[in-house]
Parts: structure tokens; sequence; C-alpha cells
């Protein structure tokens, strides 16, 4: 291309870029895998090599991809810039790098290690406790997430030596297992299910409520000392030894080598073994070990000389669609299942992919019979990314018009993607529906696992939810693995949970859109399960956090004829209807409008007893300090939140005034 054709070609990557940046780092939601963007950016990188004069101040090329988002979180300003890595996508783009490294220092030393695919964070501890955490953001500001890391479990909150000032990098990730976990309940449930494990890691992490984030079961690995006072370690290997010894989980494996050859076959070691791990990697990146050598090497104004990544190009394969299965979920969401040819798949043998929804078939042009084009999203989940031919006379696949389990209409709202069953009593939505009644968050029942609940109703022995409370001894004890004691016990346990809160009820029923919390919220506004029946939409959506898809759902949930016999039929059975909180007395206002954060470790109550003590007075807790809070009650070894506070002027006490305020109230 000339100049002008190449001016022109410039700007247009310049906007693609930007936009797919956009959708990738702020809204975690991208449109393109990595290798398309990669090559999208290596195009641009080029025509700016050829052309310097075309470079701009906002190119791509000069920054890092994402931006702060002052609306969610506080910005945090990167003393030490958080730079990104230059990409290379062969054998020979490393060995340039191994000449260009060489060019400059002698002898240089490489580590080696998996290039894990999640967010990048920094966390910075004083005097070995956990101070801050924010996101990498453009490079130069970040947000603050501080509540948000310390949910993560692996991510130490002090530290087994307390080092004055401690700045580390870390790539906080989505395991397989939790990503599969995840995005499978969220196509049962007709949601949007996240595209990969890094975009799911991504927006959990970058939520305004931590309970969400906790929720998740996020991991970090931490693979960078950004600044250190009180230490001096010469070499990355060094620092990855020091940083395992206080506390880290660092990158699972490194090795150092001074020949790029061996660095080659370490990359190719690599790829081959990512596929046996429990977390998704895209590349391995190679590294100067020696810090000296590094500072010699110094940045571009987006990239340190000093390092490299080796990005890995996904696997794809060709195979037969052979038939599209429908399956009714625990919501009644009828999802599409492709059934193919099987074919070998970064790994595994590959015979199912979830097809989403109705639109993804028409987008794609799905039909039986074609020959499609096969890969593993995330080197995960398999995903259809597009039809390479069609059958021969092949028509376009047609939606089931009833369920294709109990034959009753199903209907699309709008809006949605999903498709669900009318019927609530659909045999395919019991065993789902059974699961999520029992559950730890709902009935909690003991006992209750998939293993005898389905051997519960393959002997026909309960047909819904509410028919485990009919259920003897007698009719358990005879179940595989079953004795008199086990039978006992578990109907002990079903009994037990008759006498659950409300909201706990309320959450089993299994409402569309309806989690825990927004369950506590009902119940807690309308005290009783009538009341809560026959709310109206406004006087739903007038509670706080509840919009109006939730509180549409929920009176559309409970006006169906079946929910009024269920209704009926948990009053019969002797479930508890009425909210331990259905009428506030005057001296039950102390808190009323208060909003508390607990923090640290309490003497005399664990942090849920103190929030029901909180809740029971008319306040509510948050999981994070902000300006909207009233109080901050701290325990011992109280961090971060409790110094936000102070910098907010926020009101703190101890346990010991938290009694004074309850005890003056009686």
């Amino acid at each position: 291309m000339d100049r002008n054709e190449s001016a022109k070609r410039a700007a247009e990557l310049r906007q693609t870029i930007n936009y797919h940046n956009q959708k990738y780092y702020n809204e975690d939601s991208p449109e393109i895998d990595d290798f398309e963007y990669d090559r999208l950016l290596r195009e641009l990188e080029d025509i700016e090599g050829a052309f310097p004069e075309l470079i701009t101040p906002d190119s791509p090329t000069q920054r890092v991809g994402g931006n702060a988002s002052n609306e969610k979180f506080a910005p945090v300003e990167h003393s030490i810039p958080m730079e990104s890595l230059h990409d290379s996508f062969s054998h020979d783009e490393i060995r340039e790098f191994d000449k260009r490294v060489r060019e400059v220092v002698s002898n240089p030393v490489y580590v080696v290690e998996p290039k894990i695919d999640g967010l990048s964070v920094s966390a910075e501890y004083r005097n070995g406790v956990f101070v801050r955490g924010s996101t990498r953001g453009d490079g130069s500001v970040g947000e603050d997430i501080t509540d948000n890391l310390m949910t993560i479990k692996t991510l130490p909150m002090r530290l087994k030596k307390p080092v004055p000032y401690l700045e580390v990098r870390g790539e906080v990730y989505m395991s397989n297992d939790v990503f599969v976990k995840l995005t499978t309940a969220q196509d049962e449930n007709g949601e949007k299910p996240f595209k990969n494990p890094r975009n799911a890691a991504a927006g959990s992490l970058r939520q305004k409520d931590s309970k969400i984030t906790k929720e998740r079961s996020l991991d970090i690995f931490v693979f960078n000392i950004q600044q250190i006072e009180g230490a001096t370690l010469n070499s990355h290997k060094d620092s990855l030894d020091f940083l395992r010894d206080i506390g880290f989980t660092v990158m699972p494996f490194y090795s150092c080598f001074s020949n790029i050859e061996d660095v080659i076959d370490e990359i190719e070691r690599i790829g081959e073994e990512r596929k046996t791990l429990g977390f998704q990697t895209d590349g391995a990146v190679i590294k100067i070990d020696a810090f000296s050598q590094r500072t010699k090497l110094g940045s571009t104004s987006k990239f340190p000389k000093w390092a490299e990544a080796y990005k890995y190009p996904p696997e794809e394969k060709e195979t037969t669609l052979l038939n599209i299965d429908i399956n009714v979920g625990r919501t009644g969401v009828l999802t599409p299942t492709g059934i193919f040819s099987p074919v070998s798949l970064a790994g595994t043998t590959v015979s199912r992919a979830t097809l989403h929804n109705i639109d993804f078939i028409h987008e794609k042009d799905l039909r039986i019979g074609d020959t499609v084009v096969l890969r593993k999203a995330g080197e995960i989940i398999p995903e259809v990314v597009s039809v390479y031919k069609h059958a021969e006379n092949s028509t376009p696949f047609e939606y089931p018009k009833i369920c294709p389990s109990c034959g009753s209409p199903i209907t699309r709202e709008d809006g949605e993607a999903a498709y669900r069953c009318t019927n609530t009593d659909c045999p395919a939505q019991l065993m789902r529906h059974l699961i999520h009644f029992v559950s730890r968050d709902a009935m909690d029942i003991d006992g209750l696992g998939a293993a005898v609940l389905e051997q519960l109703t393959a002997n026909k022995l309960i047909a819904s939810p509410l028919d485990l409370y009919s259920l003897k001894a007698d009719d358990i004890k005879s179940l595989e693995r079953m004795g008199y004691k086990s039978a006992n016990n578990l109907i002990s346990s079903i009994d037990k949970s008759k006498k659950n809160e409300l909201y706990r009820l309320i959450y089993a029923l299994g409402i569309r859109h309806i989690g825990q919390k927004a369950a506590k919220l009902l119940a807690d506004k309308f005290g009783f399960l009538d009341a809560v029946a026959s709310a109206s939409v406004d006087e739903i959506s007038s509670i706080e956090g509840f919009g109006k898809i939730m509180a549409e759902s929920t009176c559309s949930y409970f006006r169906l004829p079946e929910t009024k016999k269920l209704i009926e039929e948990i009053k019969r059975i002797g479930l508890n209807t009425e909210s331990a909180k259905r009428e506030k007395s005057k001296t039950n206002e102390l808190f009323e409008g208060k909003t508390f954060v607990i923090t640290g470790t309490l003497k005399n109550y664990k942090r849920t007893e103190a929030a029901e003590i909180i809740e029971r007075l008319g306040g509510k807790t948050s999981s994070s300090v902000s300006k909207k809070t009233d109080y901050v009650l701290v325990g011992e070894e109280a961090g971060s939140k409790l110094t936000k506070a102070q910098t907010l002027g926020i009101t703190v006490i101890d346990e010991e005034e938290f009694e004074r305020m309850r005890s003056e109230n009686k």
C-alpha cells in the first residue's frame, strides 16, 4: 500500500481496535477472539512501522487497552506503570526478540512461564498487611477494587514476613471447573453466558457488590514485584521464590534458560502441558531474569523491551452436525445442544456443544447435516465458530412449538433470547428444581443430595419438592446406601427445614431473577408469604435493590393458578410463611436508615450474627465502605476498610460502643 492507502487503513484499524478494546477491557463482553484481535493490532503496528508519521497519540499501539471506570470505582494512580507485553506468534519472532536483547546486553538468561489469561491487578501491603488493590486500567490509572480482592482466598491478607512496603502484580483468573459451573447455570437460566474464563473473571472482579465477587470463587497468581522496601532482590527468579516464601501463590512453574532454542522448546512444552492445567493459559511469557539487564533494555511507551509474550493459535476442527437436542432446564428454559461426529480438540474428544438459543442457531444458519467448524472457547467449552458448508438439500432448523418433555406450550418474552416451558410441573424441570429447593442457600436440607433425590423420583416417592414433607423413614430406608438411622436423620432434616426463615422458602421456590438476597428483601418488606403473593409490581419495585424486571417476574409467578395451589399446600404442610422481621416496633427502629460495614474479627459475635442484629434493629449492612456508610464496626485486625473509613471521616465503633448503643435503646 502507498502512504495514502496506509493512512486510510490505519484510521480504520484504530477505530476497530478501540471499539474492541471497549468491549474487551471495560464491558467484559468481547465480540472477537484474542487471535483475531492480535492480528488487527499487528497489522496496525506494521503500517505504523512503515510510516512512523502516521502514529497518533491515541493509537492503540501506544497504550494499554483499558480505562478506569470512575462511575464504579475510585481511580488509583500507578506510581510504577503496569505495562502490557508485546506479542509474538512464531518461533522466528522469538528469535528476533533474542537478537534485539543481545544487541544491548551480554549473556542474557531468560525465565519462561505460562501466560495466565485473566485480569491484571496490583496488590499493596504495608508492614505485611494488605491495604489496597487495583486494576491495571490504562496502565497509568486503574480502579480501586480493594474489597473485591479481599474475597479471593489465594491472596494473603497478612504476609509471613512483615515487609515495610510491597506492591505486587498478579493475574486474577477463574478456574476451568468454576467457569463451566457458572456458564452451565447461565445457560440453564436463559442468561447470556460469559465467553471465556478471562471475561468471567473480569466481570466478577469488577462488581460493585463484593458478595457477588466472592460467590464466583476467583483465584490469583502473583508474578511480579512492582515496588519493595526492606528487601533487595536482583533477579526475577529470586523475586518469585521470595514471593512464594512470604505467602503468595506464584506462577505454577517457571524455568531459566540461556539459549533461545531452549526457550522455544519450553514454549512448546508449556503448549502441550496447558491442556492438562485447571486454568486457562493463552501463551507463554519470556522475561530477562537479571533486573540490572532489564534497566539497560528499558521500555517503549507501551511495552518493556525485556519481555515478550508468545501467543498460541486457537485450534479449530471441522466436523458434522448430526442433530440438535432440546433440553429443558430448572427454570423451564429450552436449551439447544448440538450433537457432532466426535472430533479431537484441545486434548479431548468433543461430540456435544451448547447452541445457546434459537437466535444463535439463526445467526450461524445451523442445519442438521452441515459441516461446521468447532473450537473450544477459552480452550475449555466447545463452541461452533461457523458453518463450513451446508448439507445437500438442508433446510433451516425449526424450533419446537411445544415443550419436548411435557407437551405444554412454550413462550418467549420480549427482549429475551430464551424460550420457556409454561408448565411449572414439567417433569424435565423436576430434578433441577428439587436440587435447588434443598440446597444450602434455600431450604438447606442436609443429606438430600442429587443421588438420593434421583432415587426418590425413580421410585416414585416424590413428584414435587413439597412431597418431601410427606416422606416416612420406612419409605427411605430401603434405598441404596440408606439404613434406618440414615432415613431417620433425613426425616429430621426435612422436619427441621419447616422452621426456616421465610426468605429461604421464597428463594427455594425458584422464581426467575430472584436470588437469595432479593428473597430476603421481599420477606423483610412484606413479612408474610401471602403479602408477597398479593403485592403489586409498583410495591415490589419500590424496594431498594429491586428492578422492574425482578418485580414483574415475582408478580407473574404469584399470579399463576399453580402457585396459588402451591401456597395452600405450603400452609397445610406447616412450613413457616412468616418473617421474623415482619413488624418493626419503635424499639426496633434504632438503626433505621443506617448503613453499617463490619470489618475485622469480633470477640462476641460472628460477622453474620452482628449483621442480623443490625438488620433486626432496622439497619442495613454493606460489604464496602463508601460515603453512604454511617458506621464501621471494627474488630481485631481490621484492615483497609478501617483505613478508608478514617479517610472519609465515617464514624468508627468497636463492640463495646455497639453494645452501649443497643442497651440505651432497650
